[in-house]
């Protein structure tokens, strides 16, 4: 028996109506979800960026490097919190579609009357929650050791709620489009980590080469980075609003690639 798109749009509320009972159901699932094993997905990654910074604080020693008149220590925190953030954002959506379908109750979130803007949304949410929670367990942690502030609540309001949401689109996009654990891990490391390495985490990008410079601004995970710092300790290596606007339509392409892959049903049909 042949069966529809993976995700319909309804005929019976109409198109202006929206079935808030629905995405908050599945909202909800995608957060309870990482919660029962909170140890795992959000303290684990917390501890583990408190790691990288006592690393690199036991690499320095007793040095004072600064990066603009600001110490290293305090350049590096807002970086390391959002990589954990985003990074978690991707594993929530790319992880949760994925398991659906290699379990094969993917049938599950079909049957629910959801249309795909709803079902990318719910998805959507959950990954910014987890973004959210990990962002702020690793600055608890990272707080014992080095003195965050917060420069611009805006933008960290901003940068960290569309950072977390570029990434979870970016995972569910993959999850769709994995058929195999294999395939989103190869995302992750051939993607997801290089980029986010690369970005300007652990450096300045001005002390790069003219090319490299160039290079490192067309990788939008430098937005990511370098916005979420601003809002944090002021400093910044590109415009701040440039990058406000480049994440935003961004997030825009990536919302509707995601809600046609689901509208086609792309490697969602049984």
């Amino acid at each position: 028996m042949q069966k529809n798109k993976f995700i319909s749009e309804r005929s019976v509320k109409g198109f202006n109506s929206v079935n808030w009972i629905g995405v908050y159901t599945l909202f909800k699932r995608e957060v309870n979800r990482f919660l029962k094993i909170y140890l795992q997905t959000i303290l684990g990654p917390a501890l583990t960026t408190l790691l990288f910074l006592i690393i690199f604080a036991l690499a320095l020693g007793r040095s004072s490097k600064l990066v603009e008149d600001i110490p290293f220590l305090e350049f590096l925190a807002p970086g390391l919190i959002v990589m954990a953030m985003i990074q978690n954002a991707f594993g929530n959506t790319s992880s949760s579609l994925l398991s659906a379908k290699v379990a094969g109750n993917i049938t599950d979130l079909l049957l629910p009357p959801l249309t795909s803007i709803e079902f990318a949304s719910a998805f959507l949410a959950g990954a910014i929650c987890r973004g959210l929670f990990v962002g702020i367990s690793v600055s608890l942690l990272v707080l014992i050791f080095v003195p965050l502030k917060i420069y611009n609540p805006f933008f960290l309001i901003y940068f960290s709620i569309l950072s977390c949401s570029f990434m979870g689109l970016l995972g569910l996009i993959t999850g769709i489009w994995s058929s195999k654990f294999e395939h989103v891990a190869a995302i992750t490391n051939f993607i997801v980590t290089p980029l986010s390495l690369l970005s300007g985490t652990f450096y300045s990008i001005k002390i790069l080469p003219d090319n490299f410079y160039f290079i490192s601004q067309l990788n939008p995970f430098f937005y990511m980075i370098d916005g979420f710092r601003f809002s944090m300790i002021g400093y910044s290596d590109s415009n701040i609003y440039l990058g406000a606007i480049i994440l935003l339509v961004l997030n825009i392409f990536l919302y509707m690639a995601s809600i046609i892959m689901l509208k086609t049903g792309f490697k969602l049909k049984a």
